[in-house]
């Protein structure tokens, strides 16, 4: 596989010569074998440096996650089909969305025309590009059939989880269709009238982001009030609603075929909104009691879906890296981003255990970079490390999304296939490829 280019051929590269990616024989048709279960994995918001502050803090050395031995690695680009305003013409396209050449010699180049998280999301999960806000959704507001409904045509299984809204824009590319992401309600609607299997998620509208019952309940995350009246009542649309930590941890060990909703007794986010000091190191102000962590909700999501003999499709995010990172919180992002490092952990070992390399393939991967993360030397600068236990030398240089190119690791039954797809050249993490063609190589690889 190839991960990477070396500094000769890149020097190479710009004296000038023209240099050929390595393919396989045009004359040799590959067999391509098909998976029984994907699974996706997705950092909100992570890109490489968010990756490297991590691996600084809580190891001490760079390249310690599971997922950084994997196979297969390459970077993808994640721009829209058309960024800019909601039905605006002005933005750039995907064609010409990113400039290695700008992106190292520019530092405002990195800012313009980002990707939304409902564009990258509706990507991966469709293999289309589109639009800024669209959630599953072409550029000509039709709906895109997502890996998560293809699996369910086939007769598997599917689950979407994460650590934000179910209704956010992450999850509801894979399981709605609506011109903009910011309609809640609607989507919630539709995602819980869906025939997904399992929605773990945030949005419970009668507790704060503490766990604390409020006395101004939002109802916007679950539906509306009127919906979620009815839901809580008996019209649940044959999906059984779970809160408890206790009743996550009762359903790992003893799976079901139900349709669930789980919803933890928390507003926006598992942790990363609590209070407390939003610029403390990691995990020192308390976490809030009794709320489930991104792990055991992976965990308890694949337990059921598992279930299933035809397999299954489960998307897992790590949505709070980005809200963290929207903030600046180094300590919080931190903090959410070793969580979702864990549930990865959990996932390899559950494929090892109960699955196999053979029969599944699993992907982690990020929609977009969030915060314009670097060191403290510049915009092309290293993060450093200041040890084990300690925040590293990291400077955050925005508020936004940026237009990089964040990480993509793969192992498993078709992971071979992102090499055929990888054809674009980027002067310093060599070929890349399109955020679509994750959903191409996953609607390719999966089976009946």
């Amino acid at each position: 596989m190839i991960k990477s280019i070396s500094v000769l051929l890149i020097t190479i590269l710009f004296f000038g010569c023209e240099i050929d990616k390595p393919k396989l024989s045009l004359n040799v048709k590959k067999k391509e074998r098909k998976a029984k279960n994907i699974i996706i994995m997705i950092a909100d918001g992570c890109g490489y440096n968010h990756i490297e502050a991590t691996n600084y803090y809580t190891n001490g050395e760079l390249n310690s996650q599971v997922y950084e031995s994997f196979p297969v690695i390459f970077p993808v680009c994640t721009s829209p089909a058309i960024s800019g305003k909601f039905k605006s013409e002005k933005g750039l396209n995907w064609q010409n969305g990113y400039n290695s050449g700008l992106t190292y010699s520019d530092s405002l180049w990195r800012t313009l025309s980002p990707t939304g998280s409902g564009a990258a999301a509706t990507a991966i999960a469709s293999g289309r590009k589109t639009y800024n806000a669209s959630i599953g959704m072409d550029i000509y507001f039709q709906p895109l059939k997502s890996i998560a409904e293809k699996a369910k045509e086939l007769g598997k299984s599917a689950g979407l989880v994460t650590t934000v809204p179910f209704a956010h824009a992450t999850p509801a590319s894979f399981a709605a269709h609506n011109v903009h992401r910011d309609n809640y309600e609607e989507i919630a609607r539709e995602m819980i009238k869906s025939n997904m299997d399992i929605i773990f998620g945030c949005g419970h509208p009668d507790y704060d982001d503490d766990g604390i019952k409020t006395e101004a309940p939002d109802y916007q995350y679950v539906g509306g009030k009127e919906f979620w009246g009815k839901f809580t009542s008996g019209k649940n649309y044959d999906r059984r609603l779970i809160t408890k930590q206790s009743e996550f941890e009762k359903l790992l060990l003893n799976p079901t075929n139900e349709k669930l909703l789980g919803l933890p007794l928390v507003h926006t986010t598992l942790q990363a909104g609590r209070g407390g000091d939003v610029n403390a190191v990691p995990n020192k102000v308390p976490f809030v009691k009794a709320i489930p962590n991104l792990k055991l909700l992976t965990k308890t999501a694949l337990s059921s879906l598992n279930q299933n003999p035809k397999g299954f499709f489960l998307m897992v995010e790590g949505g709070a890296v980005d809200w963290s990172a929207h903030s600046n919180y180094s300590g919080r992002m931190i903090e959410e981003l070793n969580s979702f490092n864990k549930a990865v952990e959990s996932v390899v070992k559950w494929i090892e255990t109960n699955s196999s390399w053979d029969e599944t393939l699993l992907i982690v991967t990020s929609d977009h970079e969030t915060g314009y993360l670097t060191g403290l030397n510049g915009f092309n600068s290293n993060i450093s490390s200041k040890g084990k236990g300690k925040l590293p030398n990291m400077m955050w240089n925005s508020k936004q999304h940026t237009n990089v190119l964040i990480p993509l690791y793969a192992k498993g039954v078709g992971s071979d296939l992102f090499d055929d797809y990888a054809d674009e050249l980027d002067s310093l993490r060599g070929y890349f490829i399109q955020n679509s063609e994750i959903g191409q190589i996953m609607f390719r690889t999966i089976v009946k």
